[in-house]
């Protein structure tokens, strides 16, 4: 898996036998990524940087892809003329700078300098000033999209993303996003040290692809459901955001806003719908199609 995952020396240590031995260990891989943006105009030298975050390395340009769809400074993926790694300063070379060049008729973003060091998305915002900034910024309007999801579906959706988490099985220290259908059917996965980064990682895929909006799908996050989960998922017009775990009241806010679906506490047969209880069904849809085939 590359740097993904590192291998490093413990001294696993049990009590009930009384017994220390050192042993190698598998540990998710962390690194900065640095996103730099720019114009044609700039011409071939460095873009500007934009910002920093720490990553697992992998999947970085759907990362950054995803970030600046979540962050508004584009819409879609004919807002990208180039997006590449680019040589960093370290030897050996880890690749650790994404450069991307907006299309002509994009405004450029703020890189103020006192902005662009920070390590998540969406670091600072909060009350209801933020909340109507980004039901401004973002393009879809969620309460438009008629998309419904059993109660069933929705409880299997947690271990099917468990069951895609490979470098979760060799460290237990990463976070994970999926994307899946309104028939539980997964369309994308990935993991990272970062929440916001697994859900941008994702977003940016789907943007990479021309998948957006996202009206017919749902997002699930394997910790807590923030109000930066829950605004990116809005700008990627995805209409239920499920979590694991809890949801903060900022999230609960900015999703009732949204017009967007929010579950928390998934587990088991069991979940709390916080925002959009429509759109979660009680039916089951395998004895619905038994008791139709009879």
């Amino acid at each position: 898996m590359g740097r993904v995952t590192d291998r490093r020396e413990i001294v696993r240590i049990d009590l009930s036998t009384g017994t220390a031995v050192r042993r190698m260990d598998s540990i998710s891989g962390e690194e900065p990524l640095e996103i730099r943006v720019g114009s044609r105009a700039d011409g071939p030298g460095p873009r500007r940087p934009l910002a920093v975050t720490m990553r697992t390395p992998g999947d970085d340009i759907d990362l950054a892809i995803g970030f600046l769809l979540t962050e508004g400074v584009i819409r879609d993926a004919g807002d990208i003329v180039t997006a590449q790694l680019c040589a960093g300063t370290d030897t050996p070379n880890t690749y650790n700078v994404v450069d991307i060049v907006l299309a002509d008729d994009v405004p450029a973003p703020d890189t103020d300098p006192a902005r662009a060091f920070y390590t998540t998305s969406s670091c600072g915002v909060c009350g209801k000033a933020s909340i109507d900034a980004i039901r401004t910024r973002s393009p879809w309007q969620l309460a438009e999209s008629g998309m419904t999801i059993s109660a069933h579906q929705l409880a299997a959706l947690p271990e099917r993303l468990r069951a895609a988490q490979r470098a979760f099985d060799r460290t237990g220290g990463l976070h994970a996003a999926g994307l899946f259908t309104a028939d539980g059917e997964p369309v994308l996965v990935r993991e990272d040290v970062g929440r916001h980064n697994a859900v941008d990682k994702v977003i940016g895929r789907a943007v990479a692809e021309h998948r957006l909006p996202l009206r017919d799908h749902v997002l699930l996050v394997s910790g807590r459901a923030s109000f930066e989960l829950t605004q990116k998922a809005w700008m990627a017009g995805i209409p239920l955001l499920a979590a694991v775990s809890a949801p903060s009241s900022l999230a609960v806010d900015l999703a009732q806003e949204a017009g967007m679906t929010l579950v928390g506490f998934l587990r088991g047969v069991t979940m709390n719908v916080y925002a959009g209880a429509h759109r979660v069904t009680q039916a089951d849809p395998e004895r619905t199609a038994t008791q139709a085939a009879g």
